[in-house]
């Protein structure tokens, strides 16, 4: 299979067997960014000033606290709290209560109902949204689906690798179905979606039984018998249903 500089990271993580090679390719470029920002780039003026705007969600602010290096996030931290309390200022500056309701304040809030109806509400949740690590991947991710698709379209070897594959997480498969619709012809969409459906239903099977077969292996009656490929199935049904991986070690400053 020819191989350029745009599809290698895709053909790698189709060949690294893995249950979702766009949880490969996820997790390899958090990891890059993580040791990017963390490493000599803090003190870039150009990256701070990225930083500073983003900041971190709560996931990738714990693994920059996990990697390591406590004086680059330290000096992230200074500069992105001294961005924030600014801006926190003149939102609270030019903060006007709304008008105040009987039958609003006897209203229940509704369950799961989290959208902002104040400014200062939708300051907050953008902010609770922005992640430098996230928009990395973000920025990177829409290509590495549209080239999937680039390789389907003309290389066999590729759809080879693709169908025997382990299939892909319940989250990117879903990116996959939308991306399939805008970069896929009528003719193509016939050829793909049914080794695609098959492919997924095919490898969430397998891990359902690798479940179901560690929960009759804690039955005494079964403890002489042989594993198969239970003994990781916790992790790897974790990840089929909501991506990522539950199980990996915490990513360290190499010492």
């Amino acid at each position: 299979m020819k191989e350029n500089i745009a599809t290698i990271p895709l053909i790698d993580a189709f060949n690294a067997g893995d249950e979702c090679p766009f949880c490969f390719l996820e997790r390899s470029a958090e990891q890059h960014a993580i040791s990017f920002i963390l490493g000599s780039a803090y003190m870039e003026d150009d990256i701070r000033e990225k930083t500073d705007a983003a900041g971190f969600c709560r996931h990738h602010f714990k693994m920059m606290y996990d990697y390591g290096n406590r004086l680059g996030s330290a000096l992230i931290l200074s500069t992105h709290l001294r961005k924030l309390n600014q801006e926190l200022a003149d939102e609270i500056k030019n903060f006007t209560p709304g008008k105040s309701h009987l039958l609003k304040r006897m209203r229940h809030t509704a369950a799961g109902n989290n959208e902002a109806k104040t400014p200062l509400g939708k300051w907050v949740q953008h902010k609770e949204t922005s992640c430098y690590v996230c928009s990395h991947f973000s920025a990177i991710y829409r290509r590495y689906l549209e080239t999937f698709f680039d390789l389907y379209r003309k290389n066999g070897d590729f759809r080879m690798l693709f169908e025997k594959s382990h299939g892909f997480c319940l989250p990117h498969f879903g990116d996959l179905m939308e991306t399939a619709e805008e970069k896929l012809s009528d003719q193509l969409k016939q050829d793909f979606y049914p080794k695609v459906f098959a492919l997924m239903q095919e490898n969430m099977e397998r891990v359902q039984k690798d479940v179901e077969w560690f929960v009759q292996k804690n039955d005494y009656r079964n403890k002489d018998k042989d594993w198969g490929n239970a003994a990781d199935s916790i992790q790897r049904a974790m990840q089929k249903c909501k991506g990522g991986y539950p199980a990996d070690d915490v990513f360290k400053l190499a010492p």
